[in-house]
Order: C-alpha cells, then sequence, then structure tokens
C-alpha cells in the first residue's frame, strides 16, 4: 500500500515533468526510497537536479492527495497499476513514455498473448461501420483470444468495443479522464458492461475531467498496450493517425483500411498507406496473416479439413494439378504458378476460383495463392 501511495505522490510532484519523474523511478528501482530520502534525495541519486530534489522535498501535498486517490480507488474496485506491477501492460511498460501509474477497473487480463488496438474518425461512416464488424466478427474463426482496445470515443472506438463483446471478446477502453467520470455519457451502458467484458483503464486521476490534450496523450497508451494498430477510417487529420504514427515510433505493425481516393473520411487511410505508414489489409485474414496469428489449433482443423477434402472431395485434373502443386510449395504467386502448371492465366483464374468456392485454396493479397489444407 504505501509504495502505492509513494508511486501516486510521484505524479503530483509539483514543477518537473512525467518523464524526468520516471527518469528518477528508473535510477532508484521504486518509490517509497525516494520520499525516504525527501530530505537528501542526492545522497541517494546524486545527479538528481535541484528542480526534482526541491520538488520531491515540497512533496507534502502531493502525499496527501495521493492518499485521498488510494482510499477512492479502494473504494471503488479501481486497481493502482504501478509500473514495476506484475499486472501493468508489460508492452506499455517498454515505451520511453509509459505512464508511472494506471488506473484500471475491469476484468481483462492486459497481457493477454494477443491484443490489437482499434481506432478511427468519430464520424463514421457506414462503409467503416461494416468493416469493423466484418473485422472483429472474422476473428473467431482464426483466434481463440485477443484483447481489443480503443479510446471509447463516438465513432469508430465505439464499434470496436460493441463488436468486440458481440463476438465474446475482452475489450477495454483508454479513456482521457478519472474513473469517477464518464466521456462521452451515452457509452454509459457499454462501459458497465465492458467492467465485466473488459474494463476501463486511466492514468488520469479521479477529478482529472476529459480535456483535449488528455486525448492525445492516452492515445499514446492505447498504441503502447498493442501488439498492432488498425485504422479503420480517418480523414486527413485526426487523432486515429497520431495514435499510428505513436505506435509506429513505438515498433508495433500498424495497418490500415483503404478507401475511396474521394472519400473524406478514408483519405488519412489512404495516405498512411500511400506513405508507407501503414499496411494495407482488406479484411481479417490479411492481417493474422501479417502478424502471423494463426492459432495452432486453428491451423490443425484447416490440417484435419484438408485431409477430409483428399478422401471425399473430387477434383477435376486441372483442379487436382493445381492442389498438387501448392503441396509441395505453398502460397505461389499467380503468374509462378501459371508458369509451373503450364496453364494459361485465363484458365488459371477460373480454376482457382473453383478450388477457392470448394474451400481449398484462398487467394492472399498480392496475388498469392494459399493452400488451405
Amino acid at each position: 500500500m504505501k509504495e502505492i501511495i509513494c508511486t501516486i505522490a510521484l505524479t503530483r510532484l509539483y514543477g518537473v515533468s512525467a518523464a524526468q519523474v520516471l527518469e528518477l523511478y528508473r535510477i532508484v528501482g521504486s518509490a517509497c526510497p525516494i520520499f525516504e530520502h525527501k530530505d537528501d534525495l542526492r545522497s541517494l541519486v546524486p545527479e538528481v537536479s535541484e528542480r526534482m530534489a526541491m520538488a520531491v522535498k515540497m512533496s507534502n501535498e502531493a502525499l496527501k492527495r495521493a492518499e485521498v486517490e488510494y482510499e477512492f480507488a479502494t473504494r471503488h474496485g479501481i486497481q493502482c497499476l504501478t509500473y514495476n506491477d506484475t499486472s501493468y501492460p508489460s508492452r506499455l511498460r517498454e515505451c520511453a513514455d509509459a505512464p508511472l501509474v494506471l488506473y484500471y477497473k475491469g476484468t481483462a487480463e492486459l497481457n493477454q498473448l494477443k491484443v490489437v488496438s482499434i481506432v478511427g474518425t468519430r464520424q463514421n461512416t457506414q462503409y467503416g461501420k461494416d468493416i469493423c464488424s466484418k473485422f472483429i466478427s472474422t476473428f473467431k474463426d482464426y483466434l481463440s483470444n485477443v484483447l481489443i482496445i480503443s479510446g471509447l470515443a463516438y465513432g469508430t472506438d465505439i464499434c470496436a468495443h460493441r463488436n468486440a463483446m458481440r463476438n465474446g471478446y475482452d475489450t477495454v477502453g483508454v479513456l482521457a479522464h478519472g474513473l469517477d467520470t464518464l466521456y462521452p455519457a451515452t457509452h454509459r451502458k457499454e462501459a458497465d458492461e465492458m467492467l465485466l467484458h473488459g474494463g476501463l483503464i486511466t492514468e488520469y486521476m479521479s477529478g482529472i475531467h476529459a480535456e483535449k490534450p488528455n486525448f492525445i496523450a492516452r492515445n499514446r497508451i492505447i498504441a503502447g498496450m498493442s501488439d498492432a494498430t488498425v485504422v479503420i477510417e480517418s480523414a486527413a487529420f485526426g487523432g486515429s493517425l497520431v495514435t499510428a504514427s505513436l505506435a509506429q515510433g513505438y515498433n508495433r505493425d500498424v495497418f490500415a483500411f483503404p478507401g475511396a481516393v474521394d472519400a473524406q473520411y478514408s483519405q488519412g487511410c489512404n495516405n498512411l498507406i500511400r506513405d508507407n505508414g501503414a499496411m494495407l489489409i482488406t479484411n481479417a485474414e490479411d492481417f493474422i496473416h501479417a502478424m502471423k496469428w494463426d492459432d495452432i489449433k486453428v491451423l490443425e482443423k484447416k490440417k484435419t479439413l484438408g485431409i477430409e477434402r483428399s478422401f471425399f472431395q473430387e477434383f477435376t485434373p486441372e483442379e487436382q494439378s493445381i492442389v498438387d502443386i501448392l503441396s509441395k510449395e505453398n502460397d505461389m504467386q499467380i503468374n509462378v504458378l501459371s508458369v509451373t502448371s503450364t496453364m494459361p492465366i485465363g484458365k488459371l483464374t477460373a480454376v482457382l476460383f473453383e478450388l477457392e468456392m470448394k474451400g481449398v485454396i484462398k487467394q492472399l493479397p498480392g496475388g498469392v495463392c494459399h493452400l488451405l489444407s
């Protein structure tokens, strides 16, 4: 308890930046020793700045506020996840600007094996809604478990949260304010449901309201908690592009769905793809293949289905020749497959179509043919 209160107090020090506080915390390794040496901090950290030493020395109010916040969190079932806590999001801890404390209420495991953030415009179109719905619903055909992160805002965010829960996935909303309030209030129903099927998380203490700079700051948490960020729709400028840029800076994978060149809320995605800021995807399969997230159970199931096809499904001679070639060397580009099979492109396209209808192959981006068995 004391370590948590001291860590919270560090976030309340006056006159020093969050980055400076985090650096001090990393040097010392915990918070309590910093306040135990509040009058002689240089004996603990000789290189500490005069400003930091003075901030720690004058920390009585910060400690009092931290005690109040800890009591509030305890009363309301809120976890105070400090930087060294094993429950703290490990991916976020890797980021240079990670928050020292996170306030979390929910049931989701924040360190699941697969975590993806889904972001986009607050004015999402029907096109974007359909993409988001299909993208997440397709996950269950491939992934046994995945945690979906977004920001609980209007548009793409709430669409992602709703579809995650609809498909049985935990989803966590990253907030730009304390957990004593909710913005937007119209999402209270979803937020309450998320407490049972995911959760709400923030770096802000109670009493801190949703100010514009807070939304930009919280985007780094959305990006940092995730293995990858997917942008569904975005105008030429917007918060989701900030999240994508932050994810890139953290060396995370970024993906974007393209849209019509004259569509207002596809400009940002199209620009990301054009400028190599995101990988183009058109469906969940593209994303899962790029992330190499095909679950072993799913692969075994596909292999079993493939064996059943070989016993019970009949192929034309042309279809069988393509299956035989892909069985030896899978994921072959259509032009190479045409040469290898000595089958003209026109004929080959028709054969591949029939095989895809039979559930034998799947055509991947770039004209690559993949044998599902």
